[in-house]
């Protein structure tokens, strides 16, 4: 049972969780954190699928690269709340009179719920071919791949930020294949020491490459994300 703290004439400040049964305490400070969290509590009054949509929309409002008319592919989109926020800035549901109207591409390796103005696709992106399926689903090339995927967590710090590295690298793969001359690539990443690669990689191949953790990134999370625009194209290889 959660009950609610109150004090000095204020209420409902904080819910806290008792431990019930069966349930390991873990879990009790997962769910506690998740009741008191404001950036669940806007999702849910907003209508977004997640917490997820204001990391992207912040990163947006600093680096203005899900402009209206832009053809986006959101890489692992399930549950879809990045997809929501693009659907809305690239205006592709025709909402924003005399607006060009963009294109959302979204996949992922489970079905995910109908997006209004998105196209959701069931698909591996490391399969081969999967650049040329993305590709002709968008009828051409993208202006925007990005990726909030993360693998699931083996509890090892360090075995959990080299598989998120991998699938970062695996996104920055397929995005040197879809995107247009002047593309933005953005991923989540785990700070840990195994990304110079990466970054050595995308700053070959893009303008400019930012590191930022937006805020609505929890304080404790060793997540950041990775914005590079300015897709040099095929040349810079």
């Amino acid at each position: 049972m959660a009950k609610k703290t109150s004090g000095r004439g204020q209420r409902d400040l904080r819910v806290k969780v008792k431990t019930a049964r069966g349930r390991k305490l873990s879990s009790t400070r997962w769910l506690e954190r998740q009741l008191n969290d404001p950036y669940v509590k806007r999702a849910k009054a907003e209508g977004y699928r997640g917490r997820a949509a204001f990391k992207i929309a912040e990163l947006d409002d600093k680096y203005r690269f899900l402009v209206p008319g832009a053809r986006v592919v959101d890489l692992g989109a399930a549950p879809g709340g990045w997809t929501q926020v693009a659907v809305k800035r690239v205006n592709a549901l025709g909402e924003k009179p005399g607006k060009a109207v963009g294109r959302v591409l979204g996949v992922d390796l489970q079905e995910i719920e109908p997006i209004a103005g998105a196209e959701l696709h069931v698909l591996d992106f490391m399969e081969d071919g999967a650049d040329d399926q993305v590709k002709a689903w968008l009828g051409g090339p993208a202006d925007v791949v990005m990726s909030d995927m993360a693998a699931a967590s083996s509890g090892h710090k360090q075995t959990d930020h080299l598989r998120i590295i991998a699938l970062c690298e695996a996104a920055a793969e397929l995005a040197f294949d879809v995107l247009d001359e002047g593309g933005t690539f953005v991923a989540k990443v785990l700070a840990g020491g195994a990304e110079g690669e990466l970054q050595k990689c995308l700053k070959q191949r893009f303008a400019k490459v930012a590191n930022v953790k937006p805020g609505a990134s929890r304080a404790d999370s060793s997540e950041k994300f990775v914005v590079a625009t300015g897709f040099r194209g095929r040349q810079a290889e």
